[in-house]
């Protein structure tokens, strides 16, 4: 109890002091001080797993060591830290590693834009670009959509309670149903072709259509291969330049480095963001095929597109992806994770009714939306912290640092189990006593 009260004690001056838009300090109600690849510590030495990994950017863990030591020489060598957008060597060896160790062997072609360093001022960007080449305004999007805050993308994204903040109206957008959003049997891509193609449909022909292959906020929904291919080629027929918004499943997040490699699909512009600085820095790229790059100098800018350390980190990060190791260990824990919660949907059958996800982003959809809060709320009593997902949060994620140590995974999942015991078997043991008396 004293720790309780000494946990919010020391919430006090955020309370008082920060906006009420906050979010997870109202869900994770301590003090962080500590952290250490999967590991967090808050002010009163308690120690949690991190299943959450900083909403995707922590990929690499907290303070990674071979990217902190990368880090610390380049200060200690007075490297640069601001540039907007001039040469420095740190770009410049980012630049050349990241065509040396991802794109040149998935024989892919981008140029590199560095917008603001965060995702959504990466998905403006790519907006705006595919605009810029086409001419058009309107944009396809998806049901369930997530691609940020600020004006154009949240005109993508399908959230009412998001996009009730913004005050303004948010045109030039439309939503089409995404993969599976009418039920397995119906191919959504056809609703797409036929819109397009039919001249009474009310829809403009898009400049782009933008889309994630896994949807993580919206509730870890998975596009088949087939229908991303079919999307690919619908935008081919019509000229649309097609965008894919990687900015939280990319960087290995569903097991290969870009989240649509398995399709074999090739998109006009990717955006990147979150783990692609390595270290939690704020860095976003916004990928462009040469051709599409029509940008006037200065044209679309931002002043800390030229964040070094950034540049630095990314640079060492990259290094995970020289090999395969990483790629084999994602998806050893990806079935460790699935083998777990397939496990628990099994038992809990009247409450859990869904497996979503691949790769280290997997989670459970609950019968009852609430009971998925409940289970993040109990877990981070029990010293595991993560999130939920989906239209009415209905989907508890599980969605570690790809770093994270086998036995410190298994752990994780042993609470989840434990905590959802605690919900559901003493429940029933309570209506059974019930009943027998």
């Amino acid at each position: 109890m004293k720790q309780v009260q000494e946990k919010a004690s020391s919430l006090q001056v955020f309370d008082q002091m920060e906006s009420e838009v906050r979010s997870y300090i109202r869900s994770f109600q301590t003090v962080f001080k500590k952290a250490s690849n999967a590991k967090l510590w808050d002010k009163n030495g308690t120690e949690y797993i991190d299943f959450f990994a900083g909403a995707g950017s922590l990929n690499y863990g907290h303070n990674n060591e071979g990217i902190r030591n990368k880090l610390v020489q380049y200060l200690m060598d007075d490297g640069i830290t601001h540039s907007l957008d001039m040469a420095t060597e740190a770009k410049e060896t980012f630049l050349v590693r990241f065509n040396e160790i991802i794109l040149e062997p998935r024989k892919l072609q981008y140029k590199i834009m560095f917008p603001g360093p965060t995702g959504t001022n990466s998905v403006e960007s790519a907006m705006k670009t595919a605009r810029k080449v086409t001419g058009r305004k309107n944009i396809i999007s998806f049901t369930n959509a997530f691609h940020g805050m600020s004006l154009g993308s949240l005109a993508a994204t399908g959230n009412s309670f998001k996009r009730g903040g913004a005050g303004v109206s948010l045109p030039d957008t439309t939503f089409v149903p995404y993969d599976g959003y009418l039920g397995g049997s119906v191919d959504t891509s056809m609703i797409l072709d036929k819109l397009l193609d039919d001249p009474g449909s009310g829809v403009d022909l898009p400049a782009a259509v933008i889309l994630e292959t896994l949807q993580g906020e919206g509730g870890l929904n998975e596009a088949s291969v087939d229908w991303l291919q079919r999307i690919e080629a619908i935008c081919r027929k019509h000229g649309i330049l097609l965008i894919v918004d990687d900015v939280q499943m990319g960087c290995g997040r569903t097991g290969t480095f870009f989240s649509f490699e398995e399709a074999g699909i090739e998109p006009d512009i990717v955006c990147l963001s979150k783990s692609i600085g390595g270290y939690g820095l704020p860095m976003a790229l916004t990928l462009i095929k040469p051709e599409y790059d029509v940008w006037n100098p200065g044209e679309h800018n931002g002043t800390f597109r030229g964040n070094n350390l950034g540049f630095v980190a990314a640079t060492e990060a990259l290094s995970y992806w020289k090999d395969d190791e990483l790629e084999r260990k994602i998806a050893a824990d990806a079935e460790i994770i699935r083998t777990a919660l397939q496990g628990l949907k099994a038992k809990y059958s009247s409450h859990i009714v869904e497996l979503r996800g691949k790769g280290l982003i997997q989670g459970l959809v609950f019968k009852k939306a609430d009971d998925a809060s409940r289970l993040s709320k109990e877990a981070f009593k029990h010293g595991v912290i993560m999130e939920t997902s989906g239209a009415h949060d209905e989907v508890a994620k599980v969605m570690p640092p790809l770093t994270i140590e086998k036995s410190l995974l298994q752990e994780g999942l042993a609470r989840i189990e434990e905590v959802l015991s605690d919900m559901y078997d003493s429940t029933a043991s309570k209506v059974q006593a019930k009943a027998r008396a």
